[in-house]
């Protein structure tokens, strides 16, 4: 049996890590860590974990770095690369949730951070060159041998899984995508601030850091590195009433001559052997896939119009964090990538 240590265990991302290991055949928890609520047993955070997970919480002073096998940082940006350096001395592979380590250069962390608002010096640029984007889809050969994986942003997953297959097989004509992405509250994490506050969020909808946010950078790295383009993408985040879930729709241009059912092949040929890719020919529910690691597209040609409509559903919880992040640690320590991660999407 595998050992796990989380570090960052009482946000929403540690509470969805525990969930899928504490039914996962292969890893185990060693040690639950976080900063808040160090001493407390897990189970009083999250009553739901009472008789299933009863660790008690321990301060990130006291981590134990014996037998881990891998180890998780749901952390806020900017907290693990304070505290990676003892994992990568060690040798034991860590995966990051934040944006620390999805970049593979400082340059481009920058821009990040600066769309953030944060601080744009990276304090560990020596380990940020060896870290792999943790898209399993597309790395992982690579992230089954890497000792820094960066867990992409929920809404990244959503739109890169949505665009690969056509901007690799180059139907689509000219260099703007357009991408519309809504996400539940959960996605500003356990402590989403005023702007989240239920009085205020209860029936409303709102765009915020229109064409700026950070997932931005981790987009447009990826379609262009995997196409060979320089694609710009117009990005609007949107915040929605509901709890969980990612819905994103994308628009752009498309050569003259490709239909649907030409669209659904290449999909489909695409993501064949991908497990947790689903490609369908109806409108996705963000319903579709709560609870679920899967990422359901509907690829679509609009004839009269001449345009590509793709929909892109994920749970932001399970395959947009804590699954996806399950699924690298899979290949990471030589495990079926679908281990721990089986569980049907919940409805209703």
């Amino acid at each position: 049996m595998k050992k796990a240590l989380i570090v960052g265990a009482t946000g929403f991302g540690g509470l969805g890590l525990i969930e899928i290991l504490l039914r996962h055949p292969h890893i185990a928890l060693k040690q639950l860590v976080a900063r808040k609520d160090a001493g407390e047993p897990v189970s009083k955070i999250f009553p739901h974990l009472r008789g299933n997970c009863d660790m008690l919480v321990d301060s990130t002073e006291n981590i134990d770095f014996t037998g881990i096998d891998v180890a998780f940082f749901s952390t806020p940006d900017r907290a693990g690369m304070m505290l990676i350096q003892e994992f990568y001395r060690r040798g034991i592979p860590v995966i990051d949730f934040s944006g620390d380590f999805r970049f593979a250069s400082e340059a481009d962390y920058a821009t990040y951070a600066k769309n953030k608002g944060m601080d744009t010096v990276h304090h560990a640029p020596e380990i940020l060159e060896h870290a792999v984007y943790g898209l399993p889809e597309i790395n992982a050969d690579k992230i089954r041998s890497a000792k820094v994986v960066g867990n992409p942003g929920c809404f990244a997953i959503s739109m890169i899984l949505g665009l690969l297959p056509a901007v690799e097989s180059g139907i689509i004509e000219g260099a703007t995508v357009i991408c519309d992405g809504k996400s539940g509250v959960s996605g500003a994490g356990k402590n989403p601030g005023e702007a989240n506050f239920y009085p205020q969020r209860y029936e409303n909808i709102n765009t915020y850091r229109e064409g700026r946010h950070q997932h931005l950078v981790e987009v447009e790295n990826t379609i262009n590195s995997r196409a060979g383009g320089n694609y710009k993408v117009l990005f609007v985040p949107q915040v929605v009433p509901m709890s969980r879930g990612i819905l994103t729709t994308i628009y752009a241009d498309v050569k003259k001559g490709y239909t649907t059912s030409q669209l659904m092949e290449i999909y489909k040929e695409y993501y064949s052997g991908k497990p947790f890719v689903l490609v369908s020919d109806t409108s996705p529910n963000t319903t579709d896939v709560r609870g679920s690691n899967r990422c359901e597209i509907r690829p679509l040609v609009d004839e009269r119009t001449g345009k590509l409509f793709l929909t892109s559903v994920i749970d932001n919880l399970v395959k947009g964090q804590s699954g996806n992040a399950v699924q690298n640690a899979n290949l990471i320590l030589g495990l079926n990538e679908c281990d721990g991660l089986r569980s049907l999407p919940q409805y209703p």
